[in-house]
């Protein structure tokens, strides 16, 4: 294991450490909303600078992009780190036990090392560019899969962007007419997890994050599977719409997708 892996995987535990005391016990007046139906915590805050000072410790010139705090500029040229310090934060607020810490390190546009922490579970997805996806240890594949029908599918709903959703259901009843099931749990990150992991068969989304993805898409491209955005390309870290699973059911959801969105109508 590479000494950037081990680092992101500590810096993991430092905020999955943070974050567990908080869980059903967040104190009043802990929770702020940041926009509509949209939360931080005080458990969101302090993971998130957990995670940086474990990190800084042993790469005090890397660049670290955050949740919370943005960006934070290192020194010139040196890796990125992509942090999620809670994905999930509203099922944390609520109690409903399905989030997790997302960590990615990123050097000249690529993604190198991946960490998503589930502690309530004790499972720990990581990876690293051509070295393979691993969950506790255990080496992870996609499923196999030969296309939509009968998928067991994941996605997330644009909540932030709701002038979307027309289209959104639009795309969804179109995966749901093919697809066994799909389940909205409310973690981009860890449903990305479950995908790598051959838990879902693929997974959809719009309007995410950089830090919502970045892990998770190492993960499953490490897995054997794949990640892009709907017209195939590899934007999904600049415009957040996000298509994964293996290469068949992928091509599955961007079939499913076309005539009803394109990377330039969302």
């Amino acid at each position: 294991m590479s000494d950037l892996l081990e680092t992101a995987i500590r810096a993991a535990r430092a905020g999955g450490d943070v974050l567990l005391p908080y869980w059903r016990n967040l104190p009043q007046g802990s929770v702020e909303e940041k926009q509509q139906n949209d939360y931080v915590t005080r458990a969101d805050r302090e993971s998130e600078e957990a995670i940086l000072a474990t990190i800084r410790a042993r790469y005090p010139d890397d660049s670290f992009l955050g949740e919370e705090g943005g960006v934070r500029e290192g020194r010139a040229g040196a890796r990125t780190w992509i942090v999620d310090p809670l994905d999930g934060t509203s099922n944390f607020v609520s109690g409903f036990p399905f989030w997790c810490v997302s960590i990615a390190a990123q050097e000249s546009g690529e993604l190198v090392a991946a960490v998503i922490w589930d502690p309530l579970r004790g499972e720990l997805y990581s990876a690293a560019r051509g070295e393979g996806a691993y969950r506790n240890g255990a080496r992870l594949s996609v499923t196999p899969r030969a296309g939509l029908a009968g998928a067991f599918m994941a996605t997330g709903f644009p909540f932030r962007y709701r002038h979307r959703i027309d289209a959104y259901l639009a795309l969804f009843r179109a995966v749901f007419l093919e697809a066994r099931a799909i389940r909205r749990a409310g973690s981009a990150a860890l449903d990305l997890a479950c995908v790598a992991a051959g838990v879902f068969d693929g997974f959809f989304e719009f309007h995410l994050s950089p830090w919502d993805i970045a892990a998770g898409a190492l993960l499953i491209r490490e897995a054997g599977g794949e990640v892009t955005d709907f017209d195939g390309g590899n934007r999904f870290l600049e415009r957040g719409n996000v298509v994964a699973g293996s290469a068949a059911v992928a091509e599955g959801l961007r079939r499913a997708a076309r005539g009803i969105v394109t990377e330039d109508s969302i």
